[in-house]
């Protein structure tokens, strides 16, 4: 991460918090029943519009506001740029870990168990 708004000293905090904010707003939505918002996403990742990326947004956003004292309108721009790609490397990585869908190998490395997706998206499908 090379932004002058970020202090050299806390790039690597940044980046940390950057990654725990992700884990954060996927299990919020696991735990908070929004699995359909997640299931898009990962069938649909190119769409940056989605719920997800923008509640990982605003959440790194106020973390860097709150925690680093980087103001509203740089703190937006920063999380803009890094969430969204963090998050299409993540779909890749578990994508490639597995021939599972992707979801569900992230959901299991989340959570310990193992979640079965077809399961649940011939359930989704259904309703």
């Amino acid at each position: 991460m090379n932004n002058p708004v970020v202090p050299e000293k806390y790039r690597e905090a940044v980046i940390n918090e950057a990654s725990s904010t992700i884990i954060e707003v996927l299990k919020r939505n696991m735990e908070g029943g929004r699995l359909k918002d997640m299931i898009k996403y990962f069938q649909f990742p190119g769409v940056y519009n989605n719920p997800l990326i923008s509640s990982a947004v605003k959440r790194f956003a106020n973390k860097l506001n709150n925690n680093y004292n980087i103001d509203e309108a740089s703190a937006l721009a920063i999380s803009k740029a890094l969430i969204p790609p963090v998050m299409q490397e993540l779909i890749k990585e578990s994508k490639s870990e597995s021939q599972d869908f992707a979801l569900s190998a992230i959901l299991t490395k989340l959570t310990g168990i193992h979640v079965d997706m077809n399961q649940l998206l011939n359930q989704l499908a259904v309703a």
